[in-house]
């Protein structure tokens, strides 16, 4: 049986790492946060629990992880956000991969909760994940906010049954909070790869993405929800090329 390192990357979480640890502990064989110098409760809850607790700045999403990785004990691991979660149907698929690894990385589903209600439309569901895999194998990428695990062999990522639940936002008011965080993070990370706005982005992005959402991936079966988020989506498109066109005019 393989030993498994659970890395878990926290700022601020003490409302989610408890329930984040706690879903790992029958699963993992270390537990090892890495923490961007949290002002809450976060640390004095890590180390409730016993679990190794490291900190460094914050770099991005993607510096973050890929720290937290060559951070792990053991080769073999499987990487959280501090507001996820195993369901009980993901700790059971996960015994059993321990018990006859197959594979060099493992994918899975991941639900997410939005003001308590678990989201199923508007291409927030399946949202296929890679979370599990052996360190040599792939490293996280992607443009910030928006990390991916990139596996050297994609194909080879094996299908695993049991969703990640992701604890997202508790109130709409602090969705906005986080958009107005994520379109800078984005813009500038757009602006460092040479990506530019332009006007026709500005008005029909925004449109197109509430269109997508909302009606052809279904956003309206969520209900009231799906409205906002689809709004909220749209919102946050719009924003983020509104500041990428303010660091063009800026540079």
């Amino acid at each position: 049986m393989i030993r498994l390192s659970a890395a878990i990357i926290a700022f601020n979480e003490e409302k989610n790492i408890g329930r984040c640890i706690e879903s790992l502990l029958p699963v993992a064989d270390e537990i090892l946060v890495l923490d961007s110098f949290s002002n809450d409760k976060t640390e004095e809850i890590c180390k409730s629990y016993g679990v190794r607790f490291e900190r460094m700045a914050f770099k991005g999403h993607v510096e973050q992880k890929n720290h937290a990785i060559s951070l792990a004990t053991h080769d073999h691991i499987i990487s959280l956000d501090a507001d996820e979660a195993l369901s009980d149907e993901l700790a059971v698929s996960i015994k059993q991969i321990k018990a006859n690894w197959q594979s060099d990385a493992y994918q899975m589903n991941r639900l997410t909760s939005y003001c308590g209600k678990w989201i199923r439309h508007g291409g927030w569901y399946p949202d296929r994940k890679i979370r599990i895999f052996r360190r040599g194998t792939g490293q996280w990428g992607g443009e910030n906010p928006h990390d991916r695990f990139m596996p050297d062999n994609p194909s080879a990522a094996m299908f695993i049954k049991g969703d990640i639940l992701h604890y997202s936002y508790y109130t709409i008011e602090g969705h906005l909070e986080q958009v107005n965080k994520f379109t800078t993070i984005a813009a500038q990370s757009a602006f460092k790869a040479g990506r530019r706005s332009s006007w026709l982005n500005i008005l029909f992005n925004p449109k197109i993405k509430f269109l997508k959402d909302y009606f052809f991936r279904f956003g309206f079966m969520d209900g009231y929800y799906g409205l906002v988020i689809a709004a909220i989506s749209a919102h946050a498109t719009f924003i983020k090329y509104i500041k990428l066109k303010e660091l063009q005019k800026n540079n």
